[in-house]
């Protein structure tokens, strides 16, 4: 069973320019840091690897605790049975590899040992998306928030920068049941605060009257940018970030359609089956208004340089500039 929840004040900014990085790095090394001092306050941590230890940045939990780190190798499917097994004997073990492989290819033994038995695994993915890059569409998993939130009793984590993947790495520790964490591989801007995250709370960077944008993972920052722009334009922008799919905070994004009464969502994901999805359960069932998602839309990645993907398959901060007043219009013309 999950513990209950705890929500933490939120920082509210009216101006999203007044958002400044204070340095960049990749979200893989806040999950690196985070499990490695997790780990210094839990006794019970475990961490599991395929093959990737280096590429899951887990150097320094090797270094301090050897005697509860296990490689795998290149055996997904066993590394989760192993995973499932250690929680029997108390243990909180975090499996690491490839968003891909932690999805895609090793399904059936989550879905069966982890999700169904209520197992209290934290199944960790790095090289999400597609800023993993030139690794190509066969690494570029665009899918598996999908997977993941359909299964009953998953938590699903997609934080924005170093420090909230480092934040979320610690918080999933104590959060009893399982949890798919997902992260990537691409130098970031670190613009939150670790004591601003709480599992199962949005984020608000602004809040606003005339569009709410809703938001996850590396696009984020990306609709911060575009939040700017359109706040320099005269609108008044709500942007929330949604680091917790599920469970998912409904209550937040009723309120923030309540004002606005139209919405965008922008995820590193297929619109099928992702945040987009989840927001417009929420406003069908709630509050009926028109949504424009960016994310892929159905298709799988190839292989190039982050930003060019993310300009090619419409996931820049031009396409969310053009989603908000698109949105606006239908929300106009309605």
């Amino acid at each position: 069973m999950a513990v209950s929840l705890t929500f933490a004040p939120q920082f509210q900014y009216m101006l999203l320019k007044d958002i400044q990085p204070t340095g960049n790095k990749d979200t893989r090394s806040g999950f690196g840091d985070g499990i490695a001092e997790a780990a210094r306050k839990n006794s019970n941590i475990v961490a599991l690897t395929a093959d990737l230890a280096g590429s899951l940045k887990l150097q320094q939990f090797m270094k301090e605790f050897p005697e509860r780190f296990i490689q795998c190798g290149i055996a997904e499917a066993n590394m989760i049975g192993i995973a499932a097994g250690l929680t029997i004997g108390g243990k909180i073990p975090y499996t690491t590899t490839f968003a891909n492989f932690s999805t895609g290819r090793v399904y059936d033994q989550i879905r069966q040992s982890v999700a169904y038995s209520g197992k209290n695994v934290k199944i960790c993915a790095s090289h999400a998306g597609l800023t993993l890059g030139e690794d190509g569409a066969t690494h570029q998993i665009l899918e598996d928030i999908g997977l993941m939130k359909m299964l009953p009793g998953m938590t699903v984590i997609v934080p924005c920068d170093y420090n909230q993947t480092k934040a979320a790495t610690m918080a999933i520790a104590d959060y009893k049941g399982p949890v798919y964490l997902r992260f990537g591989r691409p130098v970031w801007p670190i613009f939150t605060k670790v004591e601003d995250f709480v599992i199962g709370k949005a984020q608000v960077f602004s809040e606003g009257t005339d569009v709410s944008i809703f938001a996850c993972g590396h696009m984020v920052w990306n609709a911060i940018q575009a939040g700017v722009i359109l706040q320099e334009k005269g609108l008044s922008v709500e942007l929330i970030n949604i680091h917790t799919i599920k469970p998912l905070d409904e209550k937040a994004i009723i309120a923030s359609l309540s004002k606005t009464r139209c919405a965008v969502t922008v995820e590193e994901h297929n619109i099928i089956g992702g945040l987009g999805d989840a927001v417009a359960q929420v406003a069908a069932k709630n509050i009926p208004t028109p949504i424009e998602y960016v994310g892929t839309k159905d298709t799988f990645g190839e292989s190039g340089i982050p930003k060019d993907l993310l300009k090619k398959y419409g996931l820049d901060i031009p396409d969310i500039v053009s989603a908000a007043e698109k949105v606006l219009n239908r929300k106009k013309n309605s």
